[in-house]
């Protein structure tokens, strides 16, 4: 059963158009003109129960706006959407009862009161007993290591303790799916590592399902076998991480350590030269002419050492997104 299917899902939306001066003004304020913003282009995919993806774009491409379609925030300009064989922007309650959306910079929690109200409220809202409310927070306070933390108010907990909060209190009803827009922003590296093995720890115990945004590829690479690349509203990639390296990245990694510092244009002719610092570069060569290069630079280059590796994810991206090349 597929849980979330979207096909030529677009937002579309209009933004007032107002030329300087005071003409400019009198005429924005008698008689508005509008252009388009296309946020999301005809977007299809589908998700099923249980699988953890990744949907990542550049700041701008529609990530969060097609989140919020999907959560029910927003009315879709064309297309349709699906999520728990509900159409989210009606918003029954039986549709809320099955999701959530964290986003990273918001917050729902109560600042100057201690979380566990907050919690509470949230029990409430979604008719969780006492008993089982109970039940649930026990097990999310130790799956989340937020011993002793509940009855602080918010303003004295820590980043990283206020996101797993945050966290706790999104996931009190149990949902069957998570849409988790940057849920580890602002977060250091153990805050982050301790979110993402939650994350985990709950898609294996639940069988959630997960759509996450993150710009830490980390986030990606730890929790997600499947990545969908949105560029300028439009889906360019929907497949796994190693598929998404062998079609954006045409290249492997050659790391050389030479006897003696040589000039950038010398190594040019054996690939593109990713840096140069001292005696060490780093080169991008192409994957069919890897073997020959590799045995030309030993043949004519005094050097120490060579490794060969798959270029980082992060920077296969990072192309992707700066030239917009989607073949």
């Amino acid at each position: 059963m597929t849980i979330i299917k979207v096909e030529n899902l677009s937002k579309v939306y209009p933004v007032a158009v107002k030329e300087p001066g005071i003409k400019g003004t009198l005429r924005h304020f008698l008689r508005r003109t509008y252009r388009e913003i296309k946020a999301v282009k005809g977007v299809s995919f589908q998700i099923e129960p249980g699988e953890v993806v990744g949907f990542l774009g550049p700041n701008g491409a529609g990530k969060t706006t097609t989140l919020k379609m999907l959560a029910g925030l927003i009315h879709p300009s064309s297309g349709s959407v699906w999520v728990c064989d509900r159409i989210p922007y009606r918003r029954e309650a039986s549709f809320l009862q099955k999701i959530t959306l964290v986003m990273g910079q918001k917050q729902q929690l109560i600042w100057d009161l201690p979380a566990l109200d907050s919690l509470r409220i949230n029990a409430a809202v979604y008719g969780i007993s006492d008993r089982e409310y109970q039940q649930r927070v026990g097990e999310l306070t130790e799956m989340l290591s937020l011993e002793g933390k509940l009855k602080q108010p918010v303003r004295k907990l820590s980043l990283g303790e206020r996101m797993k909060a945050e966290l706790m209190a999104a996931l009190l009803h149990r949902p069957q799916v998570l849409f988790l827009d940057e849920p580890t922003l602002g977060l250091d590296i153990n805050a982050q590592v301790s979110v993402r093995e939650f994350l985990r720890e709950y898609n294996q115990r639940y069988h959630a399902t997960v759509l996450l945004t993150s710009h830490y590829m980390a986030d990606i690479t730890a929790l997600c076998q499947r990545v969908i690349l949105i560029y300028g509203g439009e889906l360019i990639y929907d497949g796994s991480l190693d598929g998404l390296l062998e079609r954006f990245s045409p290249y492997r990694e050659v790391q050389i350590k030479f006897s003696r510092p040589l000039p950038k244009t010398q190594l040019t002719v054996y690939g593109e030269v990713e840096s140069l610092e001292g005696q060490s570069a780093r080169l991008l060569v192409r994957r069919e002419a890897l073997t020959s290069t590799v045995a030309k630079i030993l043949a004519e280059l005094e050097v120490v050492d060579l490794t060969v590796t798959e270029p980082p994810i992060e920077e296969v991206i990072a192309r992707v997104f700066r030239t917009g090349v989607v073949s």
